[in-house]
């Protein structure tokens, strides 16, 4: 079964309605800190664990945000020092830049599966143009600079992540106020972080489609799975 877009169920479920949680029902007149956390972090874990079931999302950036969030859950309901959730924060991005920098020393560059994929643009026909004009070395060495581009992104979050977790979560682990900065970072974190991530993501794809064209001499429609699939 194919999972379809709902980017506003998903965004109320991962990160407005457990932030709201954790900034408004932590303290002891509502639901403590420690519940506040658990029911907080019990929305995007159910939310994962229901696709990864649902739809055999095997996704593996899909997994690791799933890793990330029980992380959380563990830093709070056992008190860790918060500079362990710093480090969290950064290292799940920076697993991933690192990912793909290796996958790039391999030869075999991971950007072909997050973005030069058969779900999004049509492989076979760009792959055969490429090989009537001789151009599939060109386009690897494309393909391999847009992986270090992409890596580049993740070193960013990483970066970002680290210093906004610091910055923002002072308190001790298992406090109210812990719950409430962590629900303060999650909000503080998607605009500045997931949007310039995001940015960043469509001017690579922007640049990976540019060489498909300057390439193949294909438009936009033409190698667009869906419009493709439409034209036939």
């Amino acid at each position: 079964m194919t999972r379809k877009p709902r980017p506003l169920i998903d965004l109320l479920l991962s990160i407005v309605i457990p932030s709201i949680i954790l900034m408004k029902f932590s303290g002891d007149e509502n639901l403590g800190a420690t519940m506040a956390l658990v029911v907080a972090l019990a929305f995007p874990i159910s939310l994962g664990l229901y696709e990864l079931i649902r739809y055999k999302i095997t996704n593996y950036i899909a997994l690791l945000g799933l890793i990330s969030v029980l992380l959380t859950g563990g830093i709070g309901l056992l008190q860790l020092d918060t500079e362990w959730l710093a480090v969290k924060e950064a290292a799940i991005p920076a697993i991933l830049g690192i990912g793909l920098m290796i996958s790039a020393q391999l030869r075999y560059p991971l950007i072909k599966k997050l973005l030069f994929n058969p779900a999004i643009l049509n492989t076979d026909k760009i792959s055969r143009i490429l090989n009537e004009r001789g151009h599939n070395e060109i386009f690897e060495t494309r393909l391999l600079n847009a992986t270090y581009f992409l890596s580049g992104t993740f070193f960013f979050s990483a970066v970002m992540n680290y210093l906004l977790a610091t910055w923002i979560v002072t308190s001790p682990s298992g406090s109210a106020m812990f719950n409430e900065e962590l629900g303060r970072l999650t909000l503080i974190s998607y605009p500045v972080i997931a949007i310039p991530s995001m940015v960043m993501m469509l001017a690579i794809f922007y640049f990976i489609w540019r060489s498909v064209h300057n390439l193949t001499g294909l438009k936009l429609e033409e190698v667009l799975v869906e419009s493709d699939s439409e034209a036939n």
